[in-house]
């Protein structure tokens, strides 16, 4: 198991555990072990593994936490988790997923009320019961009804790093089978959705072997919870919850000939596919999830996507752009973008270290960085609103800023920038006086406050932000958590023609959990001129890899390598800094 995975069986006891009101002090420790070994930077599992070694070692992990970890290591589970399981209900895990309803809360209303389900927990905020509990209130209660359908889109989506982590591990498995001639992932997770719902892979086997053979090796994959249904030619399974968000997964076993058509008509998306058909019937033909056929049925194209497109007059149409949003317009008239790949990005622009809630040193950043072949990065610490991680005020600032400087000095083959992270404040004022602001290399513009202010006043702290000659990109622009946390009202044509009049970039923060701008956004922005940035926002060194699904988050825009600012090289790339 991975450093996140066992992290994560932690975090899970520790809810369940304050839930049902374990004693503070013990659900802290299983926290903050969990972080301890989510940052850990090398493989949790060698430490286990090593006879003269123990967790123990680990600074805030003690005897009985060690036991535990290794128990997650070795089996793969933990059993008081499963004890603790079986005593809370499903419905009141779902309860967590409530923007602001923490286990604390969550447990009084499960213990207090016997509240069970989302629905149970609807029903009784829609009668007033819970605004009557102590420590709640009106204001908590109509928080968790607008709350709620975020919750259960949370219990059916996943985020698509999850889900690719885990459906490509699946296919590269089967892929190695010796039956097995073709297998490729489709559906939502091919077209990199930031959100998935379901699970598709396609595969074809060899001549002469029956589907079962793959089914099988499915169903025993290390992956599978369960197999819910099986045919001839199609297998329905479900993922492990902790590994893959208890995601169901089709496996379809077709056709060499019917491969490609079946590749398409799987990945979707449904409004993409219909305008494909639409095509294909102006030409005489008709096209299905078998191939493209003529007007007396015969099988025209199928065996390759690239086929299925020439068919109905079009080139090759990327998976991420599959979505009827103005991709088959460029088609046609030869202006497909070439997609932005993780191999182009240059830069780093986001990251902290342990001068605020970071887990690694500026030396431990830097060196990560090199080994991901980066040429230039920014720190990023946060400035003193973000007091639960230790934001620094302008004194403490400068002092980071003479450490970098010193440390930078020493290091060759890659630039390291003095930067801030700098909120934007409630009263539309800046964290930081212009002074200090003016002496930073790169400074991040960002709302971590006040999301929920009207439009009016979130667009106003955004164009202070904006304006001021010193701010080089907004952060996270929306402040928005997936499945957890709606993002602030932002008027964003007003937000990108200031920022494209005054040369502000704007961010894709590649974390799964933000991957903000959106896609929609992204594009707009880009539209506007403005220059993207895709940032890690790295807590720690293992942290630089989310890169990855922000490059996802920026295909799905339709840009290019020369839309991304940090795909430029340094020598491109210092032009653009507000305070070169």
């Amino acid at each position: 198991m991975s450093n996140a995975d066992v992290a994560k069986v932690l975090v899970d006891l520790a809810d369940l555990m304050e839930i049902q009101g374990a004693n503070p002090f013990r659900v802290r420790a299983h926290r903050n072990g969990a972080r301890t070994v989510e940052t850990l930077a090398e493989p949790i599992a060698l430490l286990v593994e090593d006879p003269e070694r123990s967790p123990e070692e680990l600074s805030g992990i003690g005897k009985d936490l060690s036991e535990k970890i290794t128990s997650i290591v070795e089996t793969g589970q933990l059993d008081q988790l499963d004890e603790l399981r079986e005593q809370v209900p499903a419905g009141v895990v779902a309860m967590l997923r409530i923007p602001g309803l923490g286990p604390k809360k969550v447990g009084v209303l499960f213990q207090d009320l016997g509240l069970e389900s989302l629905d149970a927990l609807e029903a009784a905020a829609s009668e007033g019961v819970i605004a009557e509990l102590k420590g709640f209130g009106t204001k908590t209660e109509q928080s968790i009804l607008e709350g709620i359908p975020i919750a259960r889109q949370g219990s059916t989506r996943t985020w698509l790093a999850t889900a690719r982590v885990a459906v490509d591990r699946i296919v590269e498995d089967l892929s190695e089978l010796e039956s097995v001639t073709q297998v490729s992932l489709a559906g939502s997770s091919r077209r990199l959705k930031e959100t998935v719902g379901d699970l598709d892979v396609l595969a074809t086997v060899a001549k002469g072997v029956a589907s079962a053979e793959v089914m099988e090796a499915l169903a025993g994959h290390e992956l599978v919870e369960e197999v819910l249904a099986q045919g001839e030619t199609k297998q329905r399974v479900r993922l492990l919850e902790r590994e893959a968000g208890g995601l169901e997964m089709d496996l379809r076993v077709v056709p060499e000939e019917s491969y490609g058509a079946a590749m398409q008509y799987f990945t979707g998306s449904k409004e993409h596919n219909i305008v494909v058909r639409r095509r294909a019937q102006e030409r005489g033909l008709k096209v299905n999830e078998y191939g493209v056929f003529d007007e007396s049925d015969k099988a025209v194209a199928g065996r390759t996507e690239e086929d299925v497109y020439d068919a109905v007059g079009l080139p090759w149409i990327p998976p991420e752009l599959r979505e009827d949003r103005g991709e088959f317009e460029l088609a046609e008239s030869g202006k497909l973008p070439e997609l932005v790949t993780l191999a182009d990005i240059r830069g780093d622009l986001h990251m902290h270290t342990t001068a605020t809630d970071g887990t690694a040193t500026i030396e431990e950043m830097i060196a990560a960085a090199k080994a991901r072949k980066r040429k230039y990065i920014a720190i990023t610490d946060h400035s003193k609103r973000v007091t639960m991680a230790g934001g620094l005020d302008a004194k403490r600032l400068r002092d980071h800023w003479k450490q970098i400087d010193k440390i930078r000095g020493s290091v060759s083959g890659i630039e390291v920038l003095c930067g801030i992270e700098c909120d934007i404040l409630e009263d539309a004022t800046l964290d930081l006086p212009d002074d200090v602001l003016a002496e930073a290399d790169w400074v991040i513009a960002v709302l971590h406050y006040g999301l929920k202010q009207p439009r009016e006043q979130i667009d106003a702290r955004l164009l202070t932000a904006v304006q001021n000659p010193h701010v080089d990109v907004i952060g996270h622009p929306c402040g928005r958590l997936i499945g957890k946390r709606p993002g602030a009202d932002i008027s964003y044509p007003d937000l990108f023609k200031a920022a494209a009049d005054h040369g502000v970039m704007m961010e894709i923060n590649a974390h799964p959990s933000r991957l903000d701008l959106d896609d929609l956004h992204a594009a707009s922005a880009r539209d506007h001129g403005i220059p993207i940035v895709i940032s890690t926002d790295a807590h720690s060194t293992g942290g630089m890899d989310v890169m990855q699904w922000g490059v996802c988050q920026a295909r799905r825009a339709g840009l290019e390598k020369k839309d991304v600012a940090n795909a430029r090289p340094w020598s491109r790339f210092k032009k653009l800094l507000r305070n070169g």
